[in-house]
């Protein structure tokens, strides 16, 4: 079997394992597949190809080729180019998309727990990561990106096999504007394993959200929607499990919350999304006893507080649970009939209620996901496709049904396409195609999906019966309809031996990826999947605007039966096999190495199974029914030219042409190779490895042939031009060196004389003698000068000059201060004049007394510190309001308000004008306080570094509250500011170190209490006062 390692054909020296494409396996059968990826993962290669389909091996570990540089390797190169990657296949994609204006896809399939989910991510990372963009594109990107943990909080959950199972499908669309930046998104998404909110298998988990939320939520949050330990609740504590090994459920609901704001959903929805799932985990502790055979809540308790998170009444929650009204006809009459439910039929309406509260909420925030990203219209499209792979358990149900059906479908369009990409490459290289025989799985799709006749369809005529259909009267239309259909056996169709394999509620199916026995029980509940119209009713009348939107009053006009689960997954499903029809499609097919998710283990059995359901030894066949190996004739020409002596080292001919006479040399037969229009193709492998051997061994004689050819050339080379070199330098230097000399004493001896004697007579005039030398002095002192002039208007300093320059360093001082002065006017503007003005006044306010004003003085001072939000506010409520028109606004900044008795801090914003101090709050803008400043009586603030300032006024009026207290992180300034609109610059008081009285309304006095510390801290204080702690620095 062909397994050693080689060496890798595109990268000289790096060494491989197994190989990369196994359409070059010798033999075609399960076993080479299973060695070959056994062979790589053992070596930590998880990718390997088939053709244009990628395989990929979870290693249940992180893998450290993911990082810029393998993004920057596979980005523009060809696919053959380097090892496996799925960097590759995206790359692949995303140019084709470009080059061919056309729009493609990725399938990615595999079973629970192969890594369909992680695959996914890195398509959409490198996609994100090579495509430009500008802010816009940019915002769309982190909206694609942060999806993921989004719909993983609530549509993903830990299950036996993987700590992270997506229980939906979804279908993400990355479009693309024609340059290739990506300005929209859709995401789509199918059957939401909604039963998991109400039961779980052992050693299981419920949908993640309710985790984190329980883990997640601040104290204020755990008190508003009720929340304690998860075994407090039933729809969590049927499963013994509530944490996941490496997994942090405090911090991913962080990356949750932090995803919702990202996509745009406003904090009262949130808050609202959080109500309804917590309101869904005490739904499910609501309990039924039997009163004269009719269902009673148990505990009235456990009714109020899911009513209040769901906003219902009490009341109506308490009726739509226990009881329904039903229409009835007679005749040409109807009438509406009150029927009281049983305990059975009450859970039943409790947990329907329940499982669809979830499933809207997850659709609410696909569609507020599509919402944040949606454009007008489409260009190009790139599809990641992340879908449930083939299920078999030992018990395997509705959803396993649904699920299987869809991997019927899905391996239906992946052998239509491969075939039809593989005849398409044929005649357009003009290659005779020769048919494929294959396993055609269309008949177990019909069977399952045929109008009238196939499953689906039975099983959605008995829902409709009348009277009381179960799921073995299901079970028994379906062995009279289907019974004799050679993919379908059941208890009663089959012979004795298969009889002994199945229980009488159990029927299997023959898929392509082997039989699957499933259980009806439950497929006729899971398939009604009833809400009942009154617990509708109720929603609809909710107060809560998410629950309200999830269920609009529209959906109560619509008298029609609601469309059946199975039915709705099938249209689904058809829908998305048209879109993929549409498109160019690339492969994925993900497989997991063990069910312990160990790395470095890799299970033989568990991997030759996926390999048979994953239909990769049907990709195979097709793959190697006719070529295994085809390439440009530009690549395999500039590759092998050297195996023939008349393509070597070069050929200017045509690439097709110079393959032609490289087969010639490799003596290839006829039947070994077609040359194509533009590529060749070769059939066998073992003749592309006779010509890759043939190659490793020729690149040995010719490296020897170029290493000394060039040693002795580049020798020669050295030596002649050292010699010549040696020669001409000792000639030229001996000259050059002796005339320097010569010349440098000459220059040294007549400048040590004029200099001597220009010391000698440098008090004299100006004459020969001494004329350098006073050149010399002047120009020693102006580069001086030049270099040390004052840098600042402040500085006064300048350089000592010689007595015969005195007159003129004085007239330069002069001039150059006058410069600096007028320069510094003139380039001063009147804002800076006015901030000049009132760091000025700051300065005598507070120079020496406030120890944070030191740090203030840097910081220019500024007159509207409001954030947008804030602006679009007071734009709509303040000057519309509350601004009258003779007052402008002065001075505008975000504050923290303390409540005057029990010093709660309230976020609020502060607006002075020319006539009054107003405090609006920060939300909606509302006026919570306003002083006029003829009423403002001062302003107090402590010597220490903190913050906080008191406007005293005088209360002429009960409704008046009385002083004002106030944090600011720019206290100087706000405190300057007011004083200057009020005109009352004397009104500010700098208060040491102990306790400041301020009045509240009726007369009242508060105390706040200043004192040093070591940290800054706000609170209440032991006796009620306000302890302001804050350290002091030395004042200047």
């Amino acid at each position: 079997m062909f397994l050693q390692a080689y060496h890798h054909w595109q990268k000289m020296n790096i060494k491989q394992s197994g190989v990369d494409d196994m359409t070059l396996l010798p033999k075609i059968h399960e076993s080479s597949i299973v060695d070959n990826l056994k062979k790589r993962f053992m070596d930590t290669l998880i990718y390997t190809y088939i053709g244009p389909v990628l395989i990929s091996v979870n290693p249940f570990k992180q893998m450290p080729y993911f990082t810029e540089r393998e993004i920057e390797l596979y980005q523009g190169a060809a696919i053959y180019e380097n090892p496996p990657h799925i960097y590759a296949l995206a790359d692949d994609m995303f140019r084709n998309m470009l080059i061919d204006n056309e729009n493609h896809c990725v399938i990615i399939s595999g079973e629970s727990g192969a890594g369909k989910t992680v695959a996914a991510k890195y398509i959409m990372n490198y996609i994100a990561k090579v495509s430009g963009g500008g802010a816009r594109v940019q915002h769309v990107k982190d909206i694609i990106l942060q999806s993921n943990p989004l719909l993983e909080a609530f549509g993903n959950a830990k299950t036996v096999r993987n700590n992270n199972s997506s229980r939906f499908g979804k279908y993400v669309e990355m479009q693309f504007d024609r340059g290739g930046e990506p300005d929209g998104g859709k995401i789509s998404n199918f059957l939401l394993e909604k039963s998991r909110v109400v039961g779980q298998n052992e050693n299981e988990r419920n949908f993640h959200i309710f985790y984190q939320l329980l883990a997640g939520a601040t104290n204020e949050q755990r008190e508003q929607l009720g929340l304690t330990d998860p075994e407090y609740y039933y729809y969590l504590n049927q499963s013994g499990a509530y944490k996941v090994d490496g997994t942090d459920d405090r911090q991913e609901f962080q990356d949750t919350m932090n995803a919702m704001d990202v996509i745009g959903i406003s904090p009262e929805d949130q808050d609202h999304v959080l109500m309804l799932v917590a309101g869904v985990l005490h739904l499910g502790n609501i309990q039924f006893r039997e009163e004269g055979n009719y269902a009673a809540v148990e505990n009235d308790e456990f009714l109020a507080f899911p009513a209040y998170l769901l906003s219902v009444d009490p009341e109506a929650l308490r009726l739509k649970l226990t009881s329904r009204v039903m229409d009835s006809k007679w005749g040409g009459r109807s009438e509406s009939v009150n029927v009281t439910l049983n305990v059975e039929q009450a859970n039943y309406a409790r947990d329907a209620l329940a499982k669809t509260l979830h499933s809207r909420v997850f659709d609410f925030l696909v569609a507020a996901i599509n919402g944040a990203m949606q454009k007008d219209y489409e260009e190009l499209v790139i599809g990641v496709l992340d879908i449930y792979g083939f299920e078999i358990f030992q018990r395997n149900g509705f959803e396993q049904f649904c699920i299987n059906f869809c991997n019927e479908k899905l391996q239906q369009l992946f052998i239509e396409l491969t075939l039809k990409s593989e005849q398409e490459e044929y005649l357009s290289e003009g290659i005779e195609w020769e048919p494929v025989a294959y396993f055609n799985n269309k008949i177990i799709c019909d069977l399952v999906e045929e109008r009238h006749r196939g499953i689906i369809a039975i099983l959605d005529e008995e829902c409709l019966l009348p009277g009381d259909p179960t799921d073995l009267t299901f079970l028994a239309k379906l062995e009279n309809a289907v019974g004799e259909h050679p993919h379908f056996v059941s208890h009663r169709t089959g012979d004795v031996q298969t009889r002994k394999t199945l229980d009488r509620d159990e029927f299997r199916l023959r898929h392509y990826a082997g039989d699957v026995t499933y259980s009806v029980t439950g497929f006729l509940d899971k398939n009604n999947d009833l809400l009942y119209r009154d617990l509708k009713e109720a929603m609809c009348e909710s107060k809560n605007q998410v629950t309200s939107s999830c269920f609009p009053k529209s959906e109560l006009d619509d008298k029609k039966r609601p469309v059946t689960t199975a039915t709705q997954f099938k249209t689904s499903l058809n829908q998305l096999m048209t879109i993929l029809m549409k498109e160019e499609p690339s492969y994925v097919r993900c497989i997991k190495p063990n069910d312990n998710k160990m790395p470095g283990v890799f299970d033989p059995i568990l991997i030759r199974h996926q390999v048979k359901y994953l239909g990769l030894m049907e990709n195979l066949r097709v793959r190697r029914a006719g070529f295994a190996y085809r390439r440009p004739y530009e690549a395999f020409l500039n590759r092998y030219k050297c195996l023939c002596q008349d393509t070597w080292p070069n050929y200017y001919g045509k690439p097709k042409d110079g393959v032609e006479l490289l087969c010639q040399a490799m003596e290839y037969r006829h039947d070994e190779y077609r040359l194509g229009n533009t590529k060749i193709f070769i059939r066998l492998p073992k003749t592309l490895f006779a010509t890759e051997d043939a190659f490793q061994m020729k690149k040995h004689d010719l490296a020897t042939t170029i290493q000394a050819t060039y040693k002795g050339h580049a020798q020669y080379k050295k030596y002649k031009k050292m010699q010549w070199a040696v020669t001409l330098i000792a000639a030229h230097w001996k000259r050059v060196t002796a005339k320097r000399l010569l010349e440098r004493r000459r220059k040294a001896a007549q400048v040590l004389r004029n200099y001597i004697n220009g010391f000698i007579t440098r008090n004299q005039p100006p004459n020969g003698d001494n004329e350098m030398f006073i050149n010399h002095c002047r120009v020693t002192f102006l580069h001086k000068l030049r270099d040390s002039l004052p840098k600042s208007i402040l500085d006064k300093s300048w350089p000592t000059a010689p007595p015969n320059l005195r007159e003129t360093s004085a007239l330069l001082e002069d001039m150059f201060h006058s410069n600096q002065v007028r320069r510094y006017c003139l380039n001063m503007s009147p804002q800076k004049k006015m901030q000049m003005q009132e760091k000025l006044t700051a300065s005598e306010i507070f120079k020496g007394k406030k120890s944070s004003y030191p740090e203030s003085v840097a910081q220019p001072f500024k007159s509207n510190r409001l954030t947008p939000q804030h602006e679009a506010l007071k734009s709509k409520v303040f000057d519309k309001k509350y601004l009258s028109q003779e007052e402008r606004p002065k001075y505008m900044s975000p504050v923290v308000k303390y409540d005057r008795h029990g010093y709660k801090t309230r976020p609020r914003v502060l607006i002075a004008t020319n006539l009054a101090v107003y405090i609006m709050d920060e939300q909606d803008f509302k006026l919570k306080d306003k002083i006029l400043y003829e009423n403002m009586t001062g302003i107090s603030v402590s010597e220490l570094t903190d913050g906080i300032f008191v406007i005293h006024a005088e209360c002429t009026d009960k409704k008046e509250k009385g002083d004002v207290i106030l944090l600011s992180d720019h206290v100087i300034e706000a405190t300057t500011k007011i004083a200057l609109a009020a005109g009352k610059i004397n009104s500010i008081q700098v208060v040491k170190p102990g306790g400041l009285a301020y009045t509240m309304s009726g007369g009242k006095e508060g105390l706040i209490e200043f004192s040093l510390g070591a940290e800054t801290r706000v609170e209440k204080g032991k006796k009620g006062q306000l302890v302001v702690v804050a350290p002091s620095m030395k004042v200047a």
